[in-house]
């Protein structure tokens, strides 16, 4: 099934009407506002089921303006950007839209091709979004008391990404995400109460927490038999804390897990916080035989010295570049360049965010390691994971 509702902000009448007739041939309702106010007036930032064609181009408030109102007044509608300015524009703006915590569902330059657009939106359907997206409920109101509570009574739940081995198609290991099991409110998404740990000197606890689950999950498949290796991030205030090192090598040996089966992810910005501390703990980290991987590589603030100091084993190329390398030539060349890099410095590379058979083909064909995505599967529970590979098999 596709998006309910098209809502398409363009200036130019004769072109919003030719996008909308491509809106019906996907069998969508297409709602055209030729001045953006329009749109906020008619419509409330609960619509669901809906997406948004946005010019950025326009006399009236431009794209950049209509997204900063969109964050503001809680809209949280995917977005198909469009401009007939050059790429480097638009990657601006999908860096601004993420920024806001936009989804960005694609972005088109104009001219169009409409069997492009045609395509967009019958290969994103509502749910396929919803999963993806952290958008704040207007009707969930979460409190610092009631998150601290979650940690302390064991109300954290992971559940884990599989990565696989591109050349091999075998599981390499996953990636420990977590989510909240409220009492009241069901599962919560981590982009609904992870800025509240960070905003209420929680995150510390949070994380912590996260790492004991992963080492006791870990430690439970050991013993089923089914040896993974296991990456969790960690927050700056993580790789501040000069006793970490110790903590995690005595957790691992009581355990009795080989430290070399957990990674720890670590942002570039958490990085660049207190460098001269997060290198003496790094470093002492990968002196006890833990993984360690550089996330989310390229939206960051290190340079290639400060990349080169800290002892990475994995570098991690950001989705924003992956999920568009396909038909965005700017991307796939920063794909390349990452695992290049990534390779030089004999670092095992990772490519989140693989939508799609094409993205993990241009992956293999560039050489790169490991990859994670919902092409090859959503998070999912532990015993869910069991069952899983067991059907690869």
């Amino acid at each position: 099934m596709a998006f309910l509702t098209v809502h398409i902000i363009d200036d130019e009448q004769q072109v919003a009407e030719m996008l909308a007739v491509v809106v019906h041939m996907a069998g969508c309702k297409a709602k055209i506002y030729t001045q953006a106010r329009r749109f906020f007036e008619e419509n409330k930032p609960s619509d669901e089921n809906s997406i948004l064609i946005l010019d950025l181009n326009m006399p009236d408030m431009d794209g950049i303006q209509v997204m900063r109102l969109l964050a503001e007044t809680g809209y949280r509608l995917p977005l198909i950007l469009l401009s007939g300015y050059d790429m480097g524009v638009l990657h601006s703006a999908e860096k601004l839209a993420r920024a806001h915590s936009l989804k960005i569902v694609a972005s088109l330059s104009k001219p169009l091709k409409l069997e492009t657009l045609q395509g967009v939106l019958q290969d994103h359907t509502p749910s396929e979004v919803n999963e993806r997206i952290c958008s704040v409920s207007n009707d969930l109101k979460l409190t610092a008391n009631e998150l601290q509570t979650a940690i302390h009574n064991n109300q954290l739940v992971l559940h884990y990404q599989p990565q696989i081995d591109i050349k091999s198609g075998s599981l390499a290991g996953v990636e420990a995400l977590v989510r909240w099991q409220h009492p009241e409110h069901g599962l919560i998404s981590p982009g609904l109460f992870i800025p509240l740990a960070e905003n209420n000197n929680l995150i510390g606890d949070l994380t912590a927490q996260v790492i004991k689950l992963t080492v006791e999950q870990t430690s439970d498949w050991k013993k089923k038999k089914l040896m993974l290796q296991v990456s969790v991030n960690i927050s700056a205030e993580n790789i501040t804390s000069l006793t970490l090192p110790e903590q995690l090598s005595d957790m691992l040996k009581n355990h009795k897990l080989d430290a070399s089966m957990l990674t720890l992810e670590v942002t570039e910005s958490a990085l660049m916080s207190e460098l001269v501390t997060s290198l003496d703990i790094l470093t002492r980290l990968r002196m006890k035989g833990i993984e360690l991987s550089i996330d989310d590589f390229g939206t960051g603030y290190s340079s290639l010295s400060q990349l080169y100091q800290a002892p990475f084993t994995d570098l991690k190329i950001d989705q924003s570049f992956v999920m568009h390398m396909h038909n965005d030539e700017d991307a796939k060349g920063i794909v390349k360049i990452c695992i290049m890099l990534g390779h030089e410095l004999n670092m095992h590379v990772v490519a989140e965010g693989v939508e799609n058979k094409e993205t993990l083909a241009l992956l293999d064909e560039m050489g790169c390691d490991i990859a994670q995505g919902y092409y090859i599967a959503k998070p999912m529970p532990a015993d869910e994971l069991i069952q899983w590979q067991n059907n690869r098999v």
